[in-house]
């Protein structure tokens, strides 16, 4: 029997109140301001969010270093980005997400290897600007056709005081002003990788932006210009939008980072519109472009049919009747297809339950496609999300959803075992534990190796994924810990 809205958030109170009574007073007063429900009229979650992680309570966040250099840099695919420092970083980084890219790995791109300085203790006594040099010309010899490299630093680089900034700078003049772009994004700065997408799109601003020269690669520009900014193509998600976006008569000059390049990168500024994908981490990138280049941009929400057809009109809403008149035809041509996997799919999943804890944007962008398939989302939270992330949220979710900033492990396991949902939309260190405890889970940062999820096409296909995770035979073997 389904809880009316004043039933669920007295019942979500009750259970915030609960699991706060484990910690001891300091915390549990700390954690109180990052846990409420949604109720009408609030405007921001009312969570507090985007402060430090009480240490201690194993919190689930990345570092500045992941924020850039598994985020915002690394899906460039023809540059080389250096993990600067001790070895374990960038093989901890190392292909952990699927950014998918057209290239030859090795000789033209380079996104699923791994490049790093390898620190070792005379390293951190001696500075490790010299080994940095060294990589350099190395990279320069083996890897010709290398369109640039950042220098990702690791903690150690910002603690010893290494100047990457000057060894950039030397190395870029000896290399015909080839770009290098260093960047201070060392782990321990911020709260979370969060300030690592700002780093990183600082740098964007400072090392290519700034430095580029008038009319390099003869641009030739069309009034249909746009960008797909902050799309990071996770089982080529950004194929599956730009092919929208092309088919209602747009040009895509340049989409990044998934499966983007320092050339695309470098014509940014001469789109007519910057498409928004993930306001999270590409925001601060898109807002300077708004302020210096007077390039308007829109945050857009492909997942699942309502928010597409949304979205697609709000893009056209820029542009002049051939545009709008071709996002109707877009919507039109696709409606058979969304009809018929709501038709298959949404007898099987229709009233399932859903709690999902992912970064980016996804804590909220999602919903809709759930909601497409008859779903409710009952939970929702962010790694790293910041007030703004949570005011959004507010557009999507129901009053009485619970709402969980950075929520820690013994949180999120007591909320999946009271609410008992029927599926669980997190991360891949959060994957084995509920599937442990009898609950359908689905990994929302990585697709669980499938996608796209993206566009019409993606919609059917996460459609199968909800299904087949939450209808396998598989959880009539099983029984949850609170069914024993």
């Amino acid at each position: 029997m389904s809880l009316t809205v004043e039933e669920t958030n007295v019942r979500n109170k009750e259970l915030i109140d609960e699991v706060l009574k484990a910690y001891p007073e300091k915390t549990a007063k700390r954690r109180a301001k990052h846990l409420s429900t949604q109720e009408e009229g609030k405007s921001d979650c009312n969570v507090k969010s985007n402060i430090k992680s009480i240490p201690g309570v194993m919190t689930i966040r990345g570092c500045a270093y992941a924020g850039s250099k598994g985020v915002v840099w690394g899906p460039i695919k023809d540059m080389i980005h250096i993990s600067h420092g001790p070895v374990g970083c960038g093989q901890y980084s190392w292909g952990a997400r699927r950014n998918y890219y057209i290239g030859t790995t090795g000789i033209d791109s380079f996104v699923t290897m791994q490049f790093t300085s390898d620190f070792q203790e005379k390293d951190i006594v001696f500075g490790g600007d010299k080994k940095l040099e060294k990589i350099m010309d190395e990279i320069q010899v083996l890897f010709p056709l290398n369109k640039g490299i950042s220098v990702q630093s690791e903690c150690p680089i910002g603690l010893i005081g290494d100047d990457i900034e000057a060894v950039s700078k030397k190395k870029s003049r000896e290399y015909n002003n080839h770009t290098i772009v260093p960047v201070r994004c060392e782990g321990f700065r911020g709260v979370s990788q969060s300030l690592g997408h700002h780093i990183a799109n600082d740098a964007i601003k400072e090392w290519v932006f700034d430095k580029m020269e008038a009319d390099k690669n003869q641009f030739v520009a069309t009034p249909y210009d746009i960008a797909i900014i902050g799309d990071y193509n996770i089982g080529g998600d950004a194929w599956s939008s730009r092919i929208l976006l092309e088919e209602m008569g747009l040009r895509v000059i340049a989409q990044w980072s998934g499966d983007g390049s320092i050339a695309e990168m470098e014509n940014t500024p001469k789109a007519k519109l910057n498409v928004l994908h993930c306001y999270r981490s590409m925001n601060y990138i898109s807002r300077h472009m708004e302020e210096k280049f007077g390039i308007p941009w829109v945050e857009y929400n492909f997942f699942g049919p309502s928010k597409i057809e949304a979205s697609l009109r709000e893009i056209a809403g820029f542009f002049d009747d051939t545009i709008k008149e071709g996002a109707e035809r877009v919507i039109a041509k696709y409606r058979a297809l969304t009809e018929a996997v709501i038709a298959k799919y949404r007898p099987r999943l229709e009233g399932k339950t859903v709690m999902l804890f992912v970064g980016g944007l996804r804590p909220r962008h999602v919903i809709g496609a759930y909601e497409d398939l008859g779903m409710n989302v009952v939970g929702t939270g962010y790694e790293f999300g910041h007030n703004d992330d949570y005011q959004r949220t507010t557009h999507y979710v129901k009053d009485g959803t619970l709402i969980y900033d950075d929520v820690t492990g013994y949180e999120f396991e007591k909320f999946v075992e009271k609410i008992q949902p029927d599926l669980v939309g997190s991360g891949i260190k959060e994957k084995y534990v509920f599937q442990k405890m009898g609950v359908p889970f689905r990994q929302m940062h990585s697709w669980d190796y499938s996608g796209p999820y993206h566009g019409y096409d993606g919609f059917g296909i996460f459609a199968r994924d909800m299904d087949m995770a939450i209808n396998s035979p598989v959880w009539g073997m099983t029984k949850a810990p609170w069914k024993e």
